[in-house]
C-alpha cells in the first residue's frame, strides 16, 4: 500500500482536492503515525524478557475536529484505507458504542465483576487500530464508560485510536448529565492523543452540493437523478460504479436491524416506505440520525388524515433528524408547505402538529443549518 501522504499528494495533483495547509499538515502527523503503526516493534529477546522488559506503549493517536466538511472523514478514510496491517477496524463512533453496550450485556450475564475490562480486553485482541468517525458523546450511557473503556483499550490493551469529532475534546457531552464523571475521559484524551485541528475557510461537503439542492419536486426521474448525482458528490463514489454501492444493515435497538439499501461515507438513503409505512418508532429514527451525517429520503407523498400513522412517524423521524442536525435531501410530492392535504377535513389537531414539521423542513434547507455539525447543539 502506498503512504497516505503519497496518496493525498496524487488526488491534490489530479484537481480532486484543493491543496488545503490544515490538511496538508494533518497528512503529515497521519503519515508519521502510519509509519510507526506499519514498523514492526522491537523484540526484547530472551535476556529482555528475563529482565521483565515490557512491550513499546503503541503509537501515540490523533484526535482530528473541526466544522462540518473540512475534510475530516475524508483523511481518515485515506489513512486507513492506505494503512497496512490487517487489525484495524474503521466504524462510525456510535455504531462501534452499541456494540460495546451489546458486548457489555453480555458479560454481566456472567456476573464475573466488572464487565469493562473483559469487553475491552476482547477488543484489544482483535485489532491494533480503531478509527473513529465522528466521535460525539450525547448520552449518558456512553458517557459513564468511556474513560474506563477507553482506558483499559489504550493504556492497557495498546490500541491506537484516530478519531474526528466536529468539537474540541473539552466541549465532548458538554452540559451533559454527571458530566464530572466524564472529564476522566477529556484528560486520557488529550494526554493519550494528538489533538489537530481543521477548521480551513472552505467548507468541502456545502461547496459539493451546491446546485444540487435539498427537496426536489415531484417525485419521479429529474428528482431521482438529482438525488442520485447528491449521493455521489457526497460519497466520492464513482456513478459509473453505481451497481456496487454498499448497503448496510443498521442497529436500531431490540435486536431489531434496518435495512439501508445504500450507505456510505456517513450518507444513507432510504425510501419513505420502508422508513413511515412499516411499524416503526422513536428509537429507529434516533439510530438513523446519530449513524448518518447526511439522509436521503425518497417518493415522500401528499400526508394528511387519510395516512394518519405514516404522518405521524414521519413527524418523529423529521424532529429525530432535525435535533441531531441531519442533513435532508429528498423527493417529495409538494413542497414541505404543501406537503399536508388537509382539504378542510377538521383535522385541526392535525395540521397543527404538522406546521412545526414544515417550519423545521424549510429551516433544514437553509445555508445556516446545513453549515452545522452533525450532532452539534
Amino acid at each position: 500500500m502506498t503512504s497516505v501522504l503519497q496518496r493525498y499528494g496524487e488526488l491534490v495533483a489530479a484537481g480532486e482536492l484543493k491543496p488545503d495547509p490544515e490538511q496538508a499538515a494533518a497528512v503529515t502527523k497521519l503519515a508519521a503515525l502510519q509509519q510507526d503503526l506499519e514498523t514492526p516493534p522491537p523484540v526484547a529477546g530472551i535476556f529482555g524478557k528475563l529482565l521483565g522488559r515490557k512491550a513499546p506503549p503503541p503509537p501515540r493517536g490523533i484526535y482530528m475536529w473541526g466544522g462540518v466538511g473540512r475534510g475530516k472523514s475524508m483523511l481518515m478514510d485515506l489513512f486507513h484505507d492506505n494503512l497496512n496491517i490487517t487489525a484495524k477496524r474503521r466504524a462510525h463512533f456510535h455504531e462501534f458504542m452499541l456494540d460495546v453496550h451489546a458486548r457489555l450485556r453480555e458479560e454481566r450475564k456472567k456476573e464475573s465483576g466488572d464487565p469493562i475490562l473483559p469487553v475491552a480486553a476482547a477488543i484489544a485482541t482483535e485489532t491494533r487500530v480503531l478509527c473513529f468517525d465522528e466521535m460525539v458523546v450525547n448520552n449518558s450511557a456512553d458517557a459513564m464508560i468511556m474513560s474506563r473503556l477507553f482506558t483499559a483499550l489504550m493504556v492497557e490493551g495498546g490500541v491506537t485510536i484516530i478519531t474526528t469529532s466536529n468539537r474540541a475534546p473539552s466541549d465532548l457531552y458538554k452540559n451533559g448529565l454527571n458530566r464530572e464523571h466524564f472529564l476522566p475521559f477529556i484528560v486520557l484524551v488529550e494526554s493519550r492523543l494528538e489533538v489537530l485541528t481543521l477548521n480551513g475557510p472552505t467548507d468541502y461537503r456545502l461547496e459539493r452540493m451546491q446546485g444540487v439542492g435539498t427537496w426536489h419536486v415531484p417525485v419521479g426521474p429529474v428528482a431521482t437523478d438529482a438525488v442520485r448525482e447528491a449521493f455521489f458528490r457526497l460519497t466520492d463514489y464513482p456513478p459509473e460504479d453505481s451497481e456496487h454501492v454498499p448497503s448496510a444493515e443498521l442497529d436500531v435497538g431490540g435486536g431489531r436491524l434496518l435495512h439501508v439499501p445504500k450507505s456510505l461515507k456517513g450518507v444513507g438513503v432510504f425510501s419513505f416506505k420502508r422508513l413511515c409505512s412499516e411499524a416503526r418508532g422513536a428509537a429507529d429514527y434516533l439510530a438513523i440520525a446519530r449513524h448518518f451525517h447526511t439522509a436521503i429520503i425518497v417518493a415522500i407523498p401528499r400526508l394528511g388524515p387519510d395516512l394518519r400513522n405514516e404522518t405521524a412517524r414521519f413527524i418523529t423521524l423529521i424532529d429525530a433528524l432535525y435535533e441531531h442536525k441531519v442533513k435532508l435531501i429528498a423527493t417529495a410530492d409538494a413542497e414541505p408547505a404543501e406537503l399536508y392535504d388537509w382539504s378542510g377535513k377538521g383535522d385541526d389537531e392535525g395540521r397543527f402538529m404538522f406546521d412545526r414539521t414544515v417550519s423545521r423542513l424549510m429551516e433544514m434547507q437553509s445555508q445556516d443549518y446545513l453549515a452545522l455539525g452533525h450532532g452539534e447543539d
